[in-house]
C-alpha cells in the first residue's frame, strides 16, 4: 500500500514528568490492512484531551508518544479494501478521537461507533501488533479508512481541525437531544468546546444560553450568536432563571457539587444535563438522587461522535459557515510546548491548531 516506513514526531519521549517539554522523535507505523489509509497531516488541533493525557492526568503511558487527535490531511497511500467510491489519492481528510472498532458488535452495526467496547483512540490505545497508536503531532499518520472524514472545500483547515474532537463532542448532544427551531439550550462553560456548542445550537435553531463564572466572556457569547448570558457568580442566579432550560451541555471539566446543583435547578421537568469532558482522573461528584426525582431531570453523558455524525456536523459548518476562533503555531519542539503552556493555563481565544507542517517535517 505504503512506501512510509517511518514517521517523524513531536511529543513526550522519556517520561510524562517531562512535561511541558516537546522533543522529536520518529516511530514505525503499524503494518498496513487494506482498510487502511496513509495521510500526509497538514494540520492539527491541540485538545484538552492533550494535555491531560501528556501531563499524567489520565494515568501513565508507554512513550514515545505523539499526541494530537484533531487532524487535518491529504491522502498518499490507500489500502486494496478502501472505498474508492468515497476516497481517493490527494483528497483532502480529516480524523478525529477515535481511530479503530471492532466493526461487528451491535454498537458499530447502528452508527455508534464511538462507544464500541474495542474501540481505539489516538494516542491512547495500542493496536493488536502491539504498536502503539499515535497521535497527530506528525509528517503522517496510517489509520482505518472507516474513521476517516471528507472535509467539504468550504472549510478552512484551520478552522476544520478543532470541529474534530471539540467541535463533535459539542454537537453530538444537540444532535441525541433532537435539539431544532426553539429548544432551549444551556452552554455551561464558554471555551475552545463551548464557543463552538453555541454556534452549532444555533445552526440547529435553538435559543441559546451560555453560563459561565463570570462576566468577561460575555461580549465573545454574543458576537457569535447567544441569546442569554448568566453568571454563575451572581448571587440568586438559578433562582431568577427557573424552567428556562431543555437541555444543558456541560463543557468544563472543572465543577463542584453546590455550583452544578444551581445550574442544573434550571432545567424543566425532563431537562438533560450532559457531561462531555473528562476531568482529571479521581474526581468524583456527588449526586443526590430526590432532587432529580422531584424535578424529573436526566443526567448522563456523550463521548464524541460516530463517523456518520462527524460527516454531518461538517456538512452543517459548512452550511452555515461555522468557523472556530483559533491561534495558529506552526509545528516544533519549542512551539508545542509554548502551546501547551497556553492551552494549560487557558490563555486561548479559543482553540490551539498546530500548522506549518510541511516546513518541520521537510
Amino acid at each position: 500500500m505504503s512506501s512510509i516506513d517511518e514517521i517523524k514526531a513531536v511529543g513526550i519521549v522519556n517520561s510524562l514528568k517531562d512535561w511541558p517539554q516537546a522533543k522529536q522523535f520518529t516511530y514505525k507505523p503499524h503494518k498496513a490492512r487494506p482498510q487502511d489509509v496513509d495521510i500526509k497531516i497538514l494540520a492539527c488541533g491541540i485538545c484538552g484531551s492533550d494535555i491531560h493525557a501528556s501531563k499524567g492526568n489520565w494515568g501513565e503511558l508507554p512513550l514515545p508518544r505523539a499526541f494530537g487527535h484533531e487532524i487535518i490531511g491529504e491522502i498518499v497511500a490507500m489500502g486494496e479494501g478502501v472505498d474508492s467510491s468515497k476516497f481517493k489519492i490527494g483528497d483532502r481528510v480529516g480524523v478525529g478521537a477515535e481511530c479503530d472498532s471492532c466493526g461487528k458488535c451491535w454498537r458499530c452495526d447502528h452508527d455508534l461507533q464511538n462507544t464500541c467496547r474495542k474501540s481505539k483512540s489516538l494516542y491512547l490505545s495500542t493496536y493488536d501488533d502491539g504498536t502503539l497508536v499515535q497521535g497527530g503531532y506528525a509528517s503522517h499518520i496510517r489509520v482505518n479508512s472507516k474513521f476517516v472524514i471528507p472535509i467539504p472545500e468550504k472549510l478552512k483547515t484551520e478552522h476544520a481541525a478543532p470541529l474534530l474532537c471539540g467541535g463533535i463532542t459539542g454537537f453530538r448532544p444537540l444532535l441525541s437531544y433532537g435539539v431544532k427551531k426553539g429548544t432551549k439550550v444551556g452552554v455551561y462553560g464558554f471555551g475552545g468546546i463551548g464557543h463552538m456548542t453555541v454556534m452549532f445550537a444555533k445552526a440547529l435553531g435553538a435559543e441559546v444560553t451560555v453560563i459561565s463564572r463570570g462576566y468577561s466572556k460575555k461580549e465573545y457569547a454574543m458576537k457569535l450568536g447567544a441569546d442569554h448570558y448568566i453568571a454563575t457568580s451572581e448571587e440568586g442566579f438559578e433562582s431568577k432563571n427557573y424552567d428556562t432550560l431543555d437541555l444543558i451541555v456541560n463543557t468544563g471539566s472543572d465543577f463542584d457539587h453546590e455550583s452544578l446543583t444551581k445550574v442544573i435547578s434550571m432545567l424543566r421537568p425532563d431537562g438533560r444535563f450532559t457531561f462531555i469532558t473528562a476531568p482529571p482522573a479521581g474526581v468524583k461528584l456527588e449526586l443526590v438522587p430526590m432532587f432529580y426525582l422531584l424535578n424529573c431531570i436526566h443526567i448522563g453523558g456523550s463521548d464524541i461522535g460516530s463517523p456518520k455524525e462527524i460527516e454531518y456536523m461538517f456538512q452543517l459548518a459548512a452550511e452555515h459557515d461555522i468557523k472556530p476562533m483559533v491561534e495558529t503555531f506552526d509545528i516544533s519542539e519549542e512551539n508545542v510546548t509554548k502551546a501547551w503552556e497556553k492551552v494549560d493555563s487557558g490563555d486561548i481565544k479559543f482553540r490551539a491548531v498546530l500548522t506549518g507542517y510541511d516546513k518541520f517535517f521537510k
